[in-house]
């Protein structure tokens, strides 16, 4: 009995010391980031990788399409559609990216409105045959209204349509290195190849801290996070890898609805402008913050910014 009550005790403290952390992994544009590759089973095997990390990890994603990936000048691209019924029957979840990737900044309300509508017609029938239905959007580029009267205009249209804001807290600039990474494996240098890899985690853990440290100045604890990371390449050989960085600091992962749950998700947003960045940077900004605050952003190393130009 003695041991058993030690035992909650030293778990209650774990939790109010922040030990006990949480994250949600998101992928944008799926099915798949294939740089002009159109060969169906490079596809298949990359997301089938990815798929398979996750499952080995027993991390819920959750997946935003571009539908416009599932068409040609033919109709449907079959195995496209294929690709994203197996994610949906490896027990993720999918949203709506939009159908084209469309810029809300370059883009009138009834435009971007028009493109929602029709970038989620294919993933709603997926989801509604697994019993499911599309709950999330993700704005592509991050960019939610540049003025408060357009990001307002977008909200109340997802809102009357049953979508929730799929927000990011630990943006990066993942896409980078994985068209470096690619760019790397066509000339079959697997050296480079693996110190990108190695680089990428060593980035990514860096900007992981730098977010905690962010959301414990502007909240003094920790909170759900929630990552962005694409369906490239890279990701498919460095799922693992990542996840396994993330346990290693403490966490554990859950799905879009459990990350949401956290009250800083309601914090109000005050601030517009052109950016694509993370909630906790808009958070920041919108509580007054100043350029000596975001300092010590982590940078993506010069190496990839040139080899990805």
């Amino acid at each position: 009995m003695r041991l058993s009550i030690l035992f909650v005790l030293f778990f209650s403290e774990l939790v109010s010391f922040g030990q006990m952390k949480q994250v949600c992994f998101s992928f944008d544009d799926l099915p798949v980031v294939n740089y002009g590759i159109a060969d169906s089973s490079f596809q298949k095997d990359l997301i089938n990788k990815i798929i398979l990390s996750l499952k080995s990890y027993k991390i819920p994603a959750i997946g935003f399409v571009n539908e416009r990936k599932l068409y040609d000048n033919n109709g449907i691209i079959h195995y496209q559609v294929d690709i994203l019924n197996s994610w949906v029957n490896n027990g993720l979840d999918l949203g709506n990216h939009t159908y084209s990737h469309i810029d809300y900044n370059s883009a009138s309300i009834n435009d971007y409105s028009i493109e929602i509508i029709k970038g989620e017609i294919i993933t709603k029938k997926i989801l509604n045959s697994k019993g499911k239905s599309i709950k999330y959007f993700r704005h592509p580029f991050l960019h939610v209204g540049n003025t408060k009267e357009k990001a307002d205009s977008l909200s109340k249209f997802l809102i009357n349509r049953g979508y929730h804001i799929a927000p990011v807290t630990i943006d990066n600039e993942d896409y980078l290195f994985a068209l470096a990474y690619k760019r790397t494996k066509e000339k079959n240098d697997t050296n480079l190849m693996k110190q990108i890899g190695r680089d990428y985690i060593g980035y990514m853990e860096k900007k992981l801290k730098y977010y905690e440290k962010q959301a414990h100045n502007l909240f003094g604890r920790n909170i759900n996070q929630i990552l962005l990371v694409h369906t490239s390449l890279l990701n498919s050989d460095y799922i693992d890898s990542l996840a396994f960085m993330f346990q290693r600091n403490n966490y554990v992962f859950v799905d879009m609805d459990t990350a949401l749950e956290d009250v800083v998700y309601k914090t109000d947003i005050s601030v517009y402008g052109n950016w694509g960045i993370s909630w906790i940077d808009k958070w920041a900004l919108s509580q007054g913050k100043k350029g000596v605050f975001f300092k010590d952003e982590p940078v993506t190393p010069e190496y990839i910014k040139k080899m990805s130009e």
